[in-house]
């Protein structure tokens, strides 16, 4: 070990993903402050992953029960966009191997745009099967904003092909005739759900930029719809597009 550079060592402690190989070992004897450094980072990177690993296994503990008590369908199910002023609620239910492992899949809110865009690509890829169900502007001013969510995941759970033995809901229990769980800040505690909150995350934001374009001044492709300084301001020199709901304070000033 002695003889490999500093650089050599960086890239072979790339290829070791735990701290017990024996080559770590031979690696602390050496004096070298780069190699101290590189072993350093290693021991942090390993602690992260397998932190990372932990919380993923403590979030599949619903599914797992479920799936021991015979149910071999457990669909997650989230919604997006209940408090914007503007665009649709979207809701999206996903069902789950247990041979699924994506570690970086969490409560969507915690993660960067790039992150939610690559993980719903390998969403969509890997799960048995992901359902999407859309309320738009007028059906959310007919029906009010939780009604409306509540018949958007009604819709995702009918039209999947797989019929699901048991869901995990966020927050919002649905009146028919499933079994359900329902759990406050579901998409920390459960793994299927935190993968529809990021499937429904990303496919509400593709509409946003989309509505942008087709509505411009309100800032939707930055703000999503939620009623920040810019939005407030487009809507005051504007008025109220066709995608703001009339039932959300303060959108009725502005028709």
């Amino acid at each position: 070990m002695s003889k490999k550079t500093v650089n050599e060592v960086r890239a072979l402690l790339a290829t070791i993903d735990n701290l017990t190989d024996p080559r770590l070992a031979e690696l602390a004897a050496d004096g070298r402050k780069g190699v101290q450094a590189a072993l350093q980072q290693h021991q942090r990177r390993v602690e992260r992953q397998q932190a990372a690993r932990q919380a993923f296994r403590q979030r599949f503990h619903y599914e797992r029960q479920l799936w021991q008590n015979g149910c071999r369908y457990v669909a997650g199910m989230d919604e997006v966009g209940r408090g914007p002023l503007a665009g649709p609620v979207v809701t999206c239910a996903v069902i789950l191997g247990p041979d699924f492992d994506l570690i970086g899949v969490t409560d969507s809110k915690q993660l960067t745009r790039h992150e939610r865009e690559q993980l719903y690509l390998r969403i969509v890829d890997e799960a048995v099967e992901v359902s999407i169900a859309v309320n738009d502007r007028e059906a959310i001013d007919r029906l009010n904003i939780y009604a409306a969510t509540q018949d958007a995941m009604m819709r995702a759970v009918r039209n999947l092909n797989h019929r699901p033995d048991h869901l995990i809901v966020d927050a919002v229990p649905l009146p028919f005739d499933y079994p359900q769980t329902t759990l406050i800040k579901g998409d920390q505690k459960s793994i299927s759900v935190a993968a529809a909150s990021i499937v429904a995350k990303e496919y509400r934001d593709h509409l946003m930029r989309d509505y942008d374009r087709v509505y411009p001044g309100y800032g939707f492709a930055e703000n999503m719809g939620y009623g920040t300084k810019a939005h407030l301001a487009g809507l005051a020199r504007l008025g109220a597009c066709p995608i703001h709901r009339r039932s959300f304070s303060p959108v009725p000033k502005y028709l």
